[in-house]
């Protein structure tokens, strides 16, 4: 008799929950497994965060049912801590445990060195900006045992050496996970299912952030096979996940046909060629010129003779840890700091614009409506096709409906960073330096910023620590180290963790979620002809030797995949066939049941296949 299986750690049975007149869950009916690693996605406001807050118990639904397993041991990471502020650092991670018995353990001291490497551990908790609180907060967490971690926004105020530490762990960790991120590379190295949170629903799709792409794309391809379809956001996301990364999107040979097939006539994210000529008859061949560029603060040399060129139409992004003079770059490229040495020009029709962290400056009062057509009614942005109005930039960006008559003061944080980046675009500016741009966005409202930037003809510089997006936005990687020098980085991001790594006297796991992407971080010269340093490449290391055995199992495993990609490739046609006839059958109530029972036959097939194909293609390895 087969073994019943595991009971989840926690069910929702038919929850509701709502705020005011506002419903932010439904009757939604969900679980989670042992080993469940969960990413929740969804617009700010849907309600993930209460979704998180109710299977960890700390707010009740007004309606339904809660069931956790018992003796449940669950960590909880809201978005705000309840550290006491009189404590020290270490007292308030480690409690009364003496430092030499979390010292003996490895996985204490990874997160301790981390997570708070860069943190005083006698400093008083009460003296902490926030982003050192959040850390202190995730580090005591995750030195307890607990069988389910929930984590809110875990990646916030972390930088990208940090975050791939983070996916190392939970992915190691023992237990399953439930989180909330923006941060898409985080919820593709670590996630095994992907709920979707939207109109008081929560659907749910196997795999991490590129496999939901997939999944909705194909959903919409299925609902309305249209050229206007054809363009959406989804698929163009999807294109670019797929482009250069034969195996982007971690899954089988038959997934990789259907993304292929979905996206066999999708052009790439940006006409590079034409941005670049557009940009220069905006800009002109100069932008910024850096020549032996040195600003020294006190005894720190903060740039030590920095030679670099910034041409029309480059996007780069900059990486770089917390106080290594990345801030102090652009400061001096655009002229808000004068150097100690050598000097800066820039091109006579540059027009900066620079997204910030605040909204200060804004009249809290004012409506989202007025506030935009008070600065201008219409925006000549190049590359958009001409002008575009306020109202099509406000819709482009999200706000419809009530959300245009909304009190700025009342917007989430979420909602002002979007409003903010509109009132820059309004000016028209050709150069837009982008300071941490993903705070506070949703995943669609990033999305919706990507595709804005594809078309946009000026120059780009991203400072952020979301991977996906720099990944997404940049063509060029650069490295500030805190050595003075700028560094070009022609592998991007993975170069970066690679040269952090060697750096570092114990060497940190790297995550690889996604074999050989680097989006648009080619390797080779600049465009605009900056000059570069030379970093060293990791040696190659040689593969194990492997027995006759292993290659006799390798050999039969593939001849195994080779059998299944058959059987699906027939699978597929059937259903196709089924799908056709369910459509010429609308009408036909009976017939219809009829096709609709086969068509689940041939579903429960394929998917037994597919989880044969994934086991046969790991002995294939």
């Amino acid at each position: 008799m087969a073994a019943n299986p595991a009971p989840n750690l926690v069910n929702l049975e038919a929850v509701s929950k709502g705020f005011g007149t506002r419903l932010l869950l439904d009757k939604v009916s969900l679980g989670v497994g042992r080993g469940d690693r969960v990413g929740v996605v969804g617009r700010n406001g849907d309600g993930k965060s209460t979704l998180l807050q109710i299977l960890a118990r700390r707010l009740e639904p007004d309606a339904g049912r809660v069931t956790q397993n018992r003796d449940l041991r669950l960590g909880y990471l809201g978005q705000s801590d309840d550290l006491d502020p009189a404590l020290t650092v270490i007292q308030a991670v480690t409690g009364d445990v003496e430092t030499y018995t979390w010292a003996a353990d490895p996985r204490a001291r990874s997160v301790m060195e981390h997570l708070l490497g860069e943190i005083d551990h006698e400093a008083l908790v009460g003296t902490l900006s926030g982003g050192e609180r959040r850390r202190v907060s995730l580090a005591r967490l995750l030195l307890t045992d607990v069988d389910l971690l929930i984590l809110d926004e875990p990646t916030n105020h972390l930088d990208i050496e940090a975050v791939n530490w983070l996916a190392a762990h939970v992915v190691d960790r023992a237990g399953a996970l439930i989180v909330v991120t923006h941060d898409r590379w985080f919820l593709d190295a670590v996630c095994t299912d992907t709920w979707e949170v939207q109109g008081g629903r929560v659907s749910s799709y196997d795999g991490g952030y590129a496999a939901y792409v997939l999944a909705k794309a194909e959903r919409a391809r299925t609902e309305q096979v249209t050229e206007a379809k054809r363009q959406n956001l989804l698929k163009k996301e999807l294109a670019w996940l797929r482009r250069g990364a034969p195996a982007r999107t971690t899954k089988s040979k038959f997934r990789v046909d259907a993304a292929n097939a979905l996206i066999e006539d999708e052009p790439a994210p940006r006409d590079k060629l034409a941005l670049s000529q557009l940009a220069t008859s905006r800009l002109g061949k100069d932008v910024f010129d850096a020549e032996d560029v040195s600003l020294a603060f006190g005894d720190r040399l903060m740039l030590d003779r920095v030679t670099f060129r910034l041409g029309p139409a480059d996007r780069i992004g900059l990486l770089g840890p917390n106080g290594a003079g990345k801030t102090t770059f652009l400061k001096v490229l655009t002229g808000q700091l004068a150097p100690t040495a050598g000097q800066v020009k820039q091109g006579k029709t540059v027009r900066t614009a620079h997204l910030s962290q605040t909204l200060d400056e804004v009249d809290g009062s004012s409506t989202v409506l007025a506030h935009i057509t008070g600065i201008r009614r219409t925006a000549a942005l190049a590359g958009r096709g001409g002008e575009l109005a306020s109202s099509q930039l406000l819709e482009r960006f999200g706000f419809t409906g009530d959300k245009l008559t909304t009190r700025i003061s009342d917007l989430s944080g979420g909602e002002r960073r979007r409003l903010q980046l509109l009132r820059i675009l309004l000016d028209e500016p050709n150069v837009l330096i982008l300071d941490e741009p993903t705070n506070d966005l949703d995943v669609e409202t990033l999305t919706v910023l990507e595709d804005f930037l594809d078309s946009w003809p000026g120059v780009v510089v991203v400072v952020t620590h979301d991977r996906y997006f720099l990944e997404r936005v940049s063509d060029m990687v650069y490295a500030i180290m805190g050595d003075g020098r700028v560094r070009h980085l022609p592998r991007g991001v993975e170069q970066y963790l690679a040269e952090l790594t060697a750096g570092t006297p114990v060497r940190r796991a790297v995550v690889q979620p996604v074999p050989g992407a680097q989006g648009g971080n080619q390797a080779g010269t600049t465009s605009s002809g900056a000059r570069t340093s030379t970093l060293t490449e990791d040696a190659p290391t040689s593969p194990a030797p492997s027995t006759p055995a292993d290659a006799a199992a390798a050999r039969a495993a593939k001849k195994e995949l080779n059998r299944i990609e058959r059987q699906l490739s027939k699978l597929a046609d059937t259903e196709k066939k089924l799908h056709d006839q369910l459509a010429a059958n609308a009408s036909d109530y009976a017939k219809l049941a009829e096709l609709d029972t086969e068509l689940r036959k041939v579903t429960e097939e394929r998917e037994e296949l597919e989880t044969a194909w994934l086991e046969a293609a790991e002995r294939a390895e």
